[in-house]
């Protein structure tokens, strides 16, 4: 059993490794806590079984089953056993404002959201994906969803009245990932058409094309097998850079303002691939390895930590209404 951070028994050096049998293949996972980050707009409703603690750290396993199970990781008890979905549960990602909201992304063709403060409950199935989805990611605020999946899809969703905002057309062949940047106003997709794109997902509009293959395949070839798919991106956490898998066994590290990656790495066989919290570390998932890389240390401009402070409160439509110089405002929408 993992002992709790800060407890009598908890280690001071040396990590604790801890089993959870989760009874199938895991697919997906996603760790959740009731901390938040502002104020939770779920209410805690006294008479629910579990009474979630501001210590209590959560991990949601998906399965090949279909099953979603809910554990807390430090006495690794099964708190919730969630069996909607019909397929593969392909991703999974908490809502980050502390609410303990969940949504599953499955290859049944839909998203569900569950919340776990009400017993599991599943609130909503988000439906429109023609064919698989391949994962989910909440904007930093916890207002929008957007989904990716089969046929190109990439999807923006309203989580506040569960309605679908838009969808965003690019893409020419399966999408497979997603991630918001820090401050919201921009949206990573990869794909197999060996592109990742950056996206203003207020308007719609794609910002950046990180391109894998040169010359770029044509729409006809880019729908087709090639060795440059694209399986994973991340955005790291000073919202300049952008970290890409594909499958020419390469692993890319680019800056948002440039066309060409700053640093590239070998990596056989990647799928899955995420910063650490300071941005200082790069990790990358292969078959049964996990490999790690020290990313280029670099201080972010004034300037630009401007432009995050602005863009975590303002969407592109406000920012566009603001009296400023027009540089000034390409700069805080990110199109110079």
């Amino acid at each position: 059993r993992l002992p709790r951070p800060g407890s009598e028994g908890a280690p001071r050096s040396k990590p604790c490794e801890h089993l959870l049998d989760c009874g199938d293949i895991v697919w997906s996972l996603a760790f959740g806590s009731s901390v938040p980050e502002k104020q939770s707009r779920c209410v805690n409703i006294e008479w629910h079984r579990f009474k979630f603690g501001q210590d209590q750290l959560l991990l949601a396993t998906g399965l090949n089953n279909g099953r979603i199970k809910i554990w807390d990781v430090y006495t690794g008890k099964l708190l919730l056993n969630l069996m909607d979905h019909t397929e593969v549960v392909r991703d999974l990602t908490f809502a980050p404002d502390g609410s303990l909201i969940l949504v599953s992304a499955s290859r049944d063709k839909t998203l569900r959201v569950w919340d776990l403060k009400d017993d599991g409950n599943m609130m909503k199935v988000l439906r429109g994906h023609p064919n698989w989805v391949y994962g989910c990611a909440f904007s930093p605020d916890s207002s929008i969803l957007c989904s990716v999946g089969a046929s190109k899809a990439v999807f923006l969703w309203d989580m506040d009245k569960y309605s679908m905002l838009r969808k965003l057309e690019g893409h020419h062949n399966d999408v497979v990932a997603c991630e918001f940047s820090p401050d919201g106003a921009l949206l990573a997709t990869a794909s197999y058409d060996t592109r990742v794109y950056v996206w203003d997902p207020h308007i719609g509009v794609i910002l950046r094309e990180f391109g894998h293959l040169f010359p770029a395949p044509t729409p006809i070839f880019a729908g087709g097998a090639n060795d440059r798919w694209v399986r994973s991106v991340c955005f790291s956490h000073d919202g300049l850079h952008v970290a890409s898998l594909a499958d020419d066994k390469m692993v890319r590290f680019w800056r948002i303002d440039e066309e060409y990656p700053v640093q590239v790495a070998s990596l056989n066989n990647g799928l899955c691939c995420t910063f650490s919290t300071d941005g200082s570390v790069l990790a990358a998932g292969q078959d049964g390895s996990v490999y790690f890389w020290a990313t280029p240390s670099q201080v972010s401009s004034l300037q630009h930590l401007c432009r995050m402070a602005i863009r975590r409160l303002m969407p592109t439509s406000q920012v566009k209404n603001l009296p400023i110089p027009c540089k000034v405002l390409e700069f805080l929408c990110y199109q110079i």
